[in-house]
């Protein structure tokens, strides 16, 4: 059995309509583009550009900006290219089993899944904080935490998680609905605080533009370990601000843009996939930038990068108080609670997506890939799922491993700009109603800044991260190799040529080799 024997697109769709574990098609062009917004705007709006601008790039925060969103608009025509070729549930994993093969598809799916899971547990342990400073702001003090003799449980998690694990098994459809309308909400507040916000516009806050590069501050184990891994690698003194720093800047705020990936997943739920998928994505993902940009700007223009620097853990509300507005504190608060509320439903579909396309190949118990003949929706994972997030939210720390997100999507992205030239070159048959333009250019560059952007993660990201992979490669070869649905093709291939069967074989048998 070889590593990187591939799945054919053929099987994949056969799968996808297979009995019992069929998804419906109920997503539009809306639905799609909400859920971007849903997914990017969060909490992190009113403060990954604060802490970016502080500590990285200054004024040229908007620039970062522009750069992560270009780094993913490339990733995400890839995307487009793959779903549309490829219509089902899976993403990066199902793109990578269909063109690198099933050993390189398991770590990336096993990615996915690190950077989905982590990325709910930890907005939703910030639903919870943001949800009591909500209440304090109404006059109504309440703990965020339970003591549970010697265990302390953090209950807003538990509360958030739990409603939309109910939300995502009664419908994909009602849960975008409800979806919308927060997002829509949530657009509304982030346009008055953009605003209101312009209104303490100071153009001397803006001056220089590129500030000047400076050693930052700190030493010891603890500053190395937080050190870049370019830095640490090319032996460069760690700095903030100038050309490098907005380059770290965009590392940074590329959170910003974590979850279009998570779009793609729903490929297998949209009507009319070839042209909803890429119009949906790209709808979203530009709303996004602007909305990212016209924040930063408004923040950047009300008080010096400076003050913000001063300050531990910088926000908008940081700006808005340094201006003598601290009546906006509670309207960003309230922002902030909406917003992550539709991060949590986007990011648990993500997660039961991507774990339904990998059970069903086999490579995690393949029970867990039936699908509600009533609802059509994956129960059985849904619930798992949601279960292990809402705990590990609840009940662990799970906010220290924020930046797994960040290196979780961009090793998917990597593989998913790569596969799109090794897709091209094995299936030049398939004709996907979007390619990506410019033939290998923008598929390269696309991986080649991803790659970047890893490098400029913490070197305790990546500690981390290959802890996490060495656990993945380890299930694999302990049940995911074995239990493969591919192992059963093999068979019955190996089978049939025994018994004289059909001297030649048909491509998609050939491809699974």
């Amino acid at each position: 059995m070889s590593l990187f024997r591939t799945k054919p697109v053929e099987s994949f769709l056969a799968d996808a309509a297979g009995p019992g574990r069929q998804l419906k098609r109920t997503l539009n062009i809306w639905d799609l583009m909400i859920m971007g917004v849903a997914v990017s705007v969060g909490a992190g709006i009113f403060s990954v550009g604060a802490r970016a601008a502080a500590n990285f790039a200054g004024p040229a925060v908007t620039v970062s900006f522009v750069i992560a969103a270009l780094t993913c608009a490339m990733a995400i025509m890839c995307y487009a290219e793959f779903a549309t070729a490829i219509p089902v549930a899976g993403s990066a994993y199902v793109f990578s089993y269909a063109t690198m093969g099933e050993f390189i598809a398991w770590i990336i799916g096993w990615n996915l899944i690190l950077e989905l899971f982590t990325a709910a547990a930890v907005i939703a342990k910030y639903w919870g904080i943001y949800f009591t400073e909500v209440f304090q702001f109404a006059g109504i003090h309440l703990s965020a935490t339970i003591d549970l003799g010697p265990v302390t449980m953090s209950w807003g998690p538990l509360l958030i998680v739990a409603l939309f694990t109910v939300l995502l098994v009664l419908g994909t459809k009602l849960s975008a609905t409800v979806g919308n309308v927060f997002t829509v909400i949530k657009i509304a507040v982030v346009l008055f605080v953009i605003a209101a916000g312009l209104f303490y516009f100071n153009a001397d806050n803006i001056t220089p533009f590129v500030p000047e590069a400076v050693p930052s501050a700190g030493n010891g184990t603890a500053d190395v370990l937080q050190q870049s891994l370019f830095s640490f690698a090319t032996g460069a003194a760690p700095a903030q601000y100038g050309v490098a720093g907005v380059l770290a800047g965009a590392a940074l705020v590329f959170f910003a843009f974590v979850g279009f990936d998570v779009v793609a997943t729903s490929a297998e739920e949209v009507k009319n996939p070839n042209k909803t998928l890429p119009r949906g994505i790209f709808a979203g993902l530009a709303l996004t930038t602007l909305l990212y940009i016209g924040v930063s700007f408004a923040l950047t223009g009300m008080v010096s990068y400076k003050d913000l620097a001063a300050v531990e853990n910088p926000t908008l509300a940081t700006a808005f108080a340094a201006v003598g507005n601290d009546g906006a504190a509670s309207i960003i608060a309230v922002g902030s609670l909406i917003g992550l509320t539709t991060v949590v439903m986007v990011l648990l579909m993500g997660l039961t997506r991507v774990v339904l396309a990998i059970s069903r190949d086999g490579l995690l118990p393949h029970s867990l890939s039936k699908v509600s003949a009533k609802r059509g929706t994956p129960v059985r994972i849904t619930v798992v799922c949601g279960t292990l997030v809402a705990l590990a939210a609840g009940f662990t720390r799970v906010d220290v491993l924020e930046e797994m997100i960040n290196i979780g999507t961009l090793s998917a992205f990597v593989m998913v700009s790569l596969g799109i030239l090794v897709l091209r070159r094995k299936r030049p048959d398939l004709k996907p109603a979007f390619r990506v333009p410019f033939g290998p250019v923008i598929p390269i560059v696309s991986a080649l800044l991803c790659t970047y952007l890893m490098l400029n993660l913490a070197i305790e990201t990546w500690m981390y991260f290959v802890v996490w992979l060495v656990i993945g490669v380890v299930i694999y070869f302990a049940y995911g190799r074995g239990h493969s649905r591919l192992n059963d093709e093999d068979v019955a291939e190996n089978t049939a040529s025994a018994e004289g069967g059909p001297e030649l074989e048909d491509s998609s048998a050939a491809s699974a080799r």
